[in-house]
Parts: C-alpha cells; sequence; structure tokens
C-alpha cells in the first residue's frame, strides 16, 4: 500500500507514519502541501491530511482531484470550524476526523476509509450505468414511437424490429434506436 501524507508538521506526519508501522508496511511519503503532480507522480492508495483545520484551498484542490482520478482520502483535523465537515464530505474526504490523530487509530480509520471510498465508487458506478440505461430506454422508446407512426407498427412490432436491427448489425439497441433517430431527422430537415 502507498500512503501519501499532506502535512506541513513533520511530527505530526511522523505520528501517521508511526500507525501504519506493522509487518506490511506500507510505503508512506510526506509532503507539506498538496500537490497534483506529486500526487500522480507517486499515485498513493489513499491520501491522509493532517493538518491544524481544513482549508478551503486543500478541500478545492482535493474536490478537482477526485473528479479525474479519485482515491480515498483521509483527513485528521486538530480542530474544525461548522460546516467543514459536510465541505470535506463534498471534496471527496471518506474519513473526516477531528482531534484524533493519535498512532493506535491510524490503521483502523484508513480501512475504514478504503472500504467507505470502494462502496461509494462501486455506488457511482451503479448510478452512472442507471442513468445510461434509462436515457437509453427513453431514446428507444421514441424510436418505437417513430417506428409506429411512420410505418404503422403496434409497440411490439416496432420494439422487434428495434432488436432485429440490433443484432444484425451486432450493436446495442440504444444506439440503433438513435440512429434511426438521427436519420430521420435529416430526412425531415432537422439538421444540417
Amino acid at each position: 500500500m502507498r500512503v501519501l501524507v499532506i502535512d506541513p508538521d513533520p511530527a505530526r506526519a511522523a505520528l501517521v507514519a508511526e500507525g501504519l508501522a506493522g509487518d506490511d508496511q506500507p510505503e508512506v511519503r510526506q509532503t507539506p502541501r498538496y500537490d497534483a503532480a506529486e500526487v500522480a507522480a507517486f499515485a498513493p492508495d489513499v491520501i491522509v491530511v493532517a493538518c491544524d483545520s481544513a482549508d478551503r484551498d486543500t478541500l478545492e484542490s482535493l474536490r478537482e482531484a477526485g473528479e479525474t482520478n479519485p482515491r480515498p482520502v483521509v483527513m485528521f483535523a486538530d480542530r474544525s470550524e461548522p460546516g467543514l465537515a459536510e465541505q470535506a464530505i463534498r471534496a471527496g474526504v471518506a474519513a473526516y476526523v477531528v482531534d484524533g490523530l493519535a498512532p493506535g487509530r491510524v490503521r483502523p480509520v484508513l480501512e475504514v476509509a478504503m472500504t467507505r471510498f470502494a462502496l461509494m465508487q462501486q455506488l457511482r458506478g451503479d448510478l452512472a450505468k442507471a442513468k445510461a440505461n434509462l436515457e437509453s430506454r427513453k431514446v428507444v422508446d421514441r424510436a418505437k414511437g417513430l417506428l409506429m407512426k411512420e410505418r404503422g407498427l403496434d409497440e411490439d412490432a416496432a420494439y422487434k424490429l428495434l432488436r432485429k436491427l440490433a443484432m444484425d448489425k451486432g450493436r446495442p439497441i440504444g444506439a440503433v434506436a438513435a440512429d434511426l433517430l438521427a436519420f430521420a431527422g435529416v430526412l425531415r430537415g432537422d439538421a444540417s
């Protein structure tokens, strides 16, 4: 396991490293501030941010990084202000611990955060797939409506025709339906 510790205080960063010591000693690297190039070069499995208090610049950097290269982030803050925990979670922080940095707590908190992160990534993937399926279904329904109108078919016959076209072309039914709608738009003069 590769762990990047972001902390300007070497003594506090050493507490994190001490908490990770054990038989399966992970590779730990410490840096004083978030640096996207360093994160990309080191490619950590988890990022640990230890700080006096979460600052908005760090949270914004974590949010931006999470959009392109998501990874579990654990934040240990000595103190917190109202609303910062919510901002940290929205920025992609999987665990936000206030006034709780002790070597004995580091490994369990990281394990929970990594598990929570994996579950959230799975949920995000499932949501994206469900949205794509819903959009495909809408396109198929529009294409069925077009076939029903233009060819005088009932709904079942229109669907069977779309399915046959998809199987003949070896393409998903949603893609065939989208092509059919696009071609119909060209014939009607909708596209230039």
